[in-house]
This record gives structure tokens, C-alpha cells and sequence, in this order.
């Protein structure tokens, strides 16, 4: 019987360690020597793999900016009333959070302290910006409420999606099916801000 050598890890497998380890005491909290030990490899293993900590970082926010950004590509957010194309988007948006908990974690926590965080920032604004511009959409064509401001709906709506990060937990027991709390998110949502919601 032979020993299975030490450095089992693959790119994948050591990424979910370092979005692990990023998540727990922060990107600027954590070392190369944090991922080494989470990981039970040593350093030279790691950079075997990867270029460094910041490389990490990358594929960790490119893995969550590239769920949410699929979503602007589907059927659903493509076609029909604004309206009902934003409400698609949201409980997509809702069911990739769910889906990528750690790496949408991750790329909430960014803070624009080196080059990789400024991008991801940037990324999420552009993605923040197309949901605004559905709500617009929606708006003008008479399906949400004329008295209620676009800008501040759209932060209202992230603020309610992104707070699943905090709370969330798949495993928890007695804890909420990703399909239950994306209707529910939508349902408080939209029928807070639909024309008919007080019809």
C-alpha cells in the first residue's frame, strides 16, 4: 500500500481553502503562511499553483463576477416587460448568491486595497448599474411606482439581496431552501414597488 503523496491539491481544491481563510480574517489579515497551514501544504506548493495571494483573490471575485454576470445573458433577463426581466435577474441574483455563498462573500468584502479589489469594485458597480437600468426601464414603462426614486430602490433592493451573505447558512438546520428565500426576496421586492401592488 503506498502513501498518497502530500500535495493533493489541485488550483480548485486550494482556492476553496483560500476564499475559506480570506472570509475568516480578511484578505489584508491573511499570509501566505494562514493559506499554507489552512491548506497543510507548504508555500513553494502553493506558488506552484498560483503566482500569489492576490492571484487568489482574482479567481475567487472572477468566479462570483462571472455567475452574476451569466445571469444578464439568459433568457429571462433578456426578454419580456422590464419589469418582469428585473424580477428574473433578482431571484437569479438571489440563487447565485446562495449557490456561490463563499465567493459572493468574498467579493461583498473587497475593499479597493490593491489592484485585483479595485477591478472587482468596478465590476460590481457596472453589475449594479444594468440592474438600475432595468429598474429604469420598468419605470418608464408605467410597471413600478413613479413616486419611488430608481437609485435609491436599486440600493434598497442590493441592500436586502447582498444582507443573505450574513445570515445564509445551507446547512443550518431548519434553515430556508434557496427557492423559498428567493421568492421571498422578490415578493417584498416587487410588490413594494409594482404599479398593481396597490391596485
Amino acid at each position: 500500500m503506498t502513501t498518497p503523496k502530500r500535495d493533493t491539491y489541485t488550483p480548485e481544491t486550494l482556492l476553496t481553502v483560500a476564499v475559506r481563510i480570506f472570509n475568516e480574517r480578511g484578505y489584508d489579515g491573511t499570509s501566505m503562511e494562514h493559506l499554507s497551514r489552512a491548506a497543510g501544504i507548504s508555500k513553494s506548493s502553493i506558488y506552484h499553483h498560483v503566482a500569489g495571494k492576490e492571484e487568489l483573490l482574482r479567481r475567487a471575485v472572477s468566479r462570483a463576477l462571472d455567475a452574476l454576470f451569466a445571469i444578464l445573458d439568459e433568457d429571462g433577463a433578456l426578454r419580456g416587460r422590464a419589469v418582469e426581466r428585473v424580477e428574473y435577474v433578482t431571484r437569479r441574483t438571489v440563487e447565485v448568491l446562495m449557490a456561490e455563498l463563499p465567493y459572493v462573500t468574498l467579493l461583498l468584502r473587497v475593499r479597493g486595497n490593491t489592484k485585483t479589489e479595485r477591478w472587482a469594485l468596478e465590476r460590481r458597480r457596472e453589475f449594479d448599474q444594468r440592474v438600475a437600468d432595468l429598474l429604469k426601464a420598468a419605470a418608464a414603462e408605467g410597471d413600478l411606482r413613479a413616486d419611488m426614486d430608481t437609485r435609491l430602490a436599486t440600493r434598497l433592493l442590493f441592500g436586502m439581496v447582498n444582507s443573505l451573505v450574513e445570515w445564509y447558512r445551507p446547512q443550518a438546520g431548519g434553515g430556508y431552501d434557496g427557492e423559498q428565500v428567493a421568492e421571498a426576496v422578490v415578493r417584498m421586492a416587487f410588490d413594494g414597488l409594482r404599479t398593481d401592488a396597490h391596485a
